[in-house]
């Protein structure tokens, strides 16, 4: 399995956290912000990458550079998943800030749930559990308030291989309504992801609830229903417009990333439809 090691630095004052617009790559790719992130470079010390990606990057200087944690999760590249360490570390920088060809605007953020940012999948897992919050990347108006939460998540042994899909329903208290989960055969773990959505929507409005919260581990998803990014697999096409045909039914929905650490029923569920299974 591949393995990323970043550098990120999280910088505050009374206007928020300081975070970086990247510039587009291909005039299709979509527009994410981050953190001031950099790579280490052979011979160096994490702080030291630190400190020196921040002055490159940013024309800021560091005075001072603290451990603040190491964090560690899962994301997809292609159809496989790659394994990200990122050393966090907590700033206080001095000068005028001037980005270099890397960034293209910079802002203070506060309530990053208000912001209507789209951050990068390393950035929004770094402020998701450093900062104890929940960011919502969602782009359209449709919004929820004191709701029912659902967590789906999808699991494939081999990636196409044995899939499972899985789902837990929370009150607005966080009490467990239900959980649930199934085997669905052989699959991608990205076809398994949208089947485990669907299985949420469709029981949440089985159930009578119309203001609901999804929660996936899966950025692919989360980002192709809020419409930051656009859907090239023709293999999950049908399942998308499934799932946008029943949401419509919804009062109010909201569809938020979160780590797998904030998923640990519906991914427990999932893989144990495999088991189940594969078990016989």
């Amino acid at each position: 399995m591949k393995q990323r090691i970043r550098v990120v630095g999280i910088i505050k004052n009374e206007e928020g956290v300081l975070i970086f617009k990247r510039n587009r790559g291909r005039s299709e790719s979509p527009v994410f912000w981050e953190l001031p992130t950099g790579k280490i470079k052979f011979g160096e010390q994490p702080e030291e990458a630190m400190a020196r990606s921040l002055n490159e990057y940013t024309g800021l200087s560091a005075t001072s550079v603290k451990l603040k944690d190491v964090v560690t999760f899962m994301a997809p590249e292609g159809s496989s998943q790659l394994s990200n360490l990122y050393i966090v570390y907590e700033l206080s920088a001095e000068g005028d800030i001037n980005p270099d060809q890397r960034y293209s605007a910079y802002k203070y953020v506060k309530n990053f749930d208000q912001a209507n940012i789209a951050l990068d999948e390393a950035s929004m897992s770094v402020i998701e559990i450093e900062e104890g919050k929940t960011v919502s990347n969602r782009a359209s108006s449709r919004e929820t308030a004191n709701s029912v939460t659902v967590n789906v998540d999808g699991a494939s042994r081999g990636n196409p291989g044995p899939s499972g899909i899985g789902y837990c329903i929370h009150d607005e208290n966080g009490h467990i309504i239900e959980q649930g989960g199934e085997f669905i055969g052989f699959a991608t773990s990205r076809v398994a992801e949208y089947y485990a959505m669907k299985k949420g929507v469709s029981r949440a409005l089985e159930l009578g609830y119309r203001k609901v919260k999804f929660l996936s581990d899966s950025l692919m998803v989360a980002n192709q229903l809020n419409g930051i990014f656009s859907i090239k697999n023709q293999d999950i096409i049908p399942i998308f417009q499934d799932v946008e045909k029943e949401i419509s039914k919804f009062e109010a929905v909201s569809f938020t990333h979160v780590p797998r650490s904030k998923n640990v029923v519906a991914d427990y569920e999932a893989n144990k439809a495999i088991d189940d299974i594969l078990k016989r």
